[in-house]
């Protein structure tokens, strides 16, 4: 089986119909679906998910620096926030093929499967090195 046939097998389909592949999801209880008909269908009954008490727009979220579940493998915020400012990582994200696949490893059922396929692409790697490279310098090591 070849690596786009094993991604194409990892794509959600809609909660409501069925039949299309997940498009958007419901920004209360986060229910994949495929068209504005089966977002008005799910709309027919309330949503069983959380809803903020005060909405807030997307640029006045502050990121959330308390995290519940750490790791040996967590990265301080700080260190994450120096991806935000990597052209060379900038300059990779333009290409779709990468971005793509970025959305497929994250919606995707099992995170480390995902990641597993994604590293057979040189592409991902390549943006897997960049990453690492701004979160752990060489030469800091």
């Amino acid at each position: 089986m070849q690596r786009s046939e094993q991604f194409d097998r990892m794509v959600i389909k809609c909660a409501i119909c069925d039949e299309g592949d997940k498009k958007y999801k419901c920004k209360t209880c986060e229910v994949p679906y495929c068209s504005v008909a089966c977002y008005k269908k799910h709309q027919e009954t309330p949503c069983s998910g959380i809803t903020p008490l005060e909405p807030q727009r997307k640029q006045d979220r502050q990121p959330q620096r308390t995290l519940l579940y750490t790791t040996i493998d967590t990265v301080d915020a700080d260190k994450m926030e120096l991806l935000r400012h990597s052209n060379q990582l900038k300059n990779l994200l333009y290409n779709p093929h990468l971005r793509r696949l970025l959305e497929e490893i994250d919606s995707a059922p099992s995170a480390r499967k995902a990641i597993r396929l994604g590293m057979m692409e040189p592409l991902f790697v390549e943006f897997a090195d960049e990453c690492l490279k701004v979160i752990e310098p060489p030469d800091a090591m």
